[in-house]
């Protein structure tokens, strides 16, 4: 009896590979991986390639040895915001919290996934309370400015604000319409971790929403505070912490703010605290759900039945 189901299976199987063959003939399928041989990747080099045996393709792996650490020194340009946040706090914990530490988690972290921003209002509307872009300017990990152009709002201007925004009339006869900038803007932004000073202004000026987990906002940063020795939950002003922590002077005369400078500065903030501030996110992290464990041969064996074959290959090819 035994053998008599042996031979059955041993039957269903040899279908199962004549089906298969078929398949791969028509282009439906990829004769690069086969079914009841899926053995770990592990340990192979990621860039394989495919060499062409007879009428079939193998694929020809150089092994690599495997690293001794459980982290990887870089991260994948794929990876996300938790990715980067639990890889901060790997990178603090090997450094001890010295100043060595903080220099390797700079160079490993994807320095071009971070840019700061900082944008200038002026007034439109009735007595020019509506608050509408009329600057912007980003820059990068390093402070190098990346876009810095003035904007036409879409109302007409009753304030120009220029003690403080430091914008004037001359300036909007060069600037771009507000959907063009938006539009030029939001593709810097993309996939980006944006660092800013009371960013949700900015944001609403752009009229856009930046994910949570990838903002990062140096005014709530209570570790600022205290290095300033202020308040930790004080709402201090980036003029401010930039007296107190970079000892510059800014937002100085009467010629009124530089959003190139407010970026620049509020990225140095950041960069001050960010291990710590990095480390104190992954911590609040929720734990990742573990990963399913499937058997190979149980996900292959259901397709050896015949439902799961289209009937115009079963009776075209076998």
């Amino acid at each position: 009896m035994a053998q008599g189901r042996s031979k059955k299976k041993s039957r269903r199987h040899q279908r199962f590979l004549e089906r298969r063959v078929l398949l791969e003939q028509k282009g439906l399928l990829s004769p690069q991986r086969h079914l009841g041989s899926q053995a770990p990747m592990e340990g192979l080099e990621a860039g394989s390639t495919l060499t062409r045996v007879g009428s079939t393709m193998t694929s020809r792996c150089r092994k690599v040895p495997k690293s001794k650490e459980a982290v990887s020194p870089s991260l994948s340009p794929s990876a996300s915001p938790d990715t980067v946040a639990r890889h901060h706090s790997v990178l603090l914990s090997q450094g001890n919290g010295s100043s060595k530490g903080v220099r390797m988690s700079s160079l490993c972290l994807r320095p071009g996934k971070y840019v700061a921003i900082d944008c200038e209002m002026v007034g439109t509307g009735p007595q020019g309370r509506l608050s509408e872009l009329a600057r912007c300017s980003v820059v990068n990990y390093d402070g190098d400015v990346i876009y810095d152009k003035y904007v036409q709002p879409e109302l007409p201007v009753v304030d120009y604000r220029t003690r403080w925004s430091g914008i004037t009339r001359q300036h909007m006869t060069s600037a771009i319409p507000f959907k063009a900038a938006q539009a030029e803007i939001l593709k810097i932004l993309k996939d980006k971790i944006v660092v800013g000073h009371a960013i949700h202004n900015d944001f609403q000026a752009l009229k856009y929403f930046h994910r949570k987990d990838r903002t990062r906002d140096t005014s709530r940063i209570p570790m600022l505070n205290q290095r300033a020795g202020l308040p930790g939950r004080a709402n201090v002003s980036l003029k401010s912490l930039a007296r107190h922590l970079l000892h510059k002077k800014i937002q100085v005369g009467c010629k009124g703010h530089s959003s190139v400078e407010d970026a620049q500065t509020a990225m140095e903030l950041y960069r001050l605290v960010e291990v710590q501030w990095e480390t104190e996110l992954a911590r609040s992290l929720p734990p990742r759900p573990p990963s399913p464990i499937t058997d190979p041969s149980t996900d292959s064996s259901q397709y050896m039945d015949d439902q799961y074959w289209p009937t115009d290959l079963m009776t075209s090819g076998l």
